[in-house]
């Protein structure tokens, strides 16, 4: 009789985190930056003082590994936020964290710096997106 065969996973196969002293380096795209700061705040609509806002959290299932405090994620993992919703506001997103932020405005920051990274550099297509996301989120 044959044995039944056995499948080892590793300890790593289903982290977020690459297991320590592997990381992956930071990608770092400056234009991708300067696109982001282009487009309109992805919460409010706003032109005005628009930054590219980093996502540190963690998403295993979008690729998305989390940063420590002194570590910037990749350049890829970048929304638009005026600077009221991303510090100025008492209910802004380096106020309150960014689980709570994110779940306030009803949007998926992975799903949204995503689809803006497929998009860089075409802006018509980059602001149907943030158009369509702020109508998902009003919803």
């Amino acid at each position: 009789m044959s044995r039944p065969m056995r499948i080892v996973r590793p300890a790593t196969a289903f982290a977020a985190a690459p297991p320590k002293g592997k990381r992956r380096p930071r990608r770092l795209h400056q234009q991708h930056l300067k696109f982001i700061r282009s487009l309109p705040c992805c919460v409010c609509g706003s032109r005005k003082q628009v930054e590219s806002a980093h996502v540190r959290m963690a998403s295993a299932f979008h690729g998305k590994r989390e940063t420590g405090g002194a570590e910037r994620p990749s350049d890829e993992w970048t929304v638009p936020l005026c600077r009221r919703h991303h510090q100025d506001d008492p209910q802004a997103q380096h106020r309150i964290g960014e689980e709570a932020f994110w779940a306030l405005h009803r949007i998926d920051p992975f799903v949204l710096a995503l689809a803006l990274w497929c998009a860089t550099g075409d802006e018509d297509r980059a602001e149907a997106i943030i158009t369509e996301t702020r109508a998902r989120a009003a919803r």
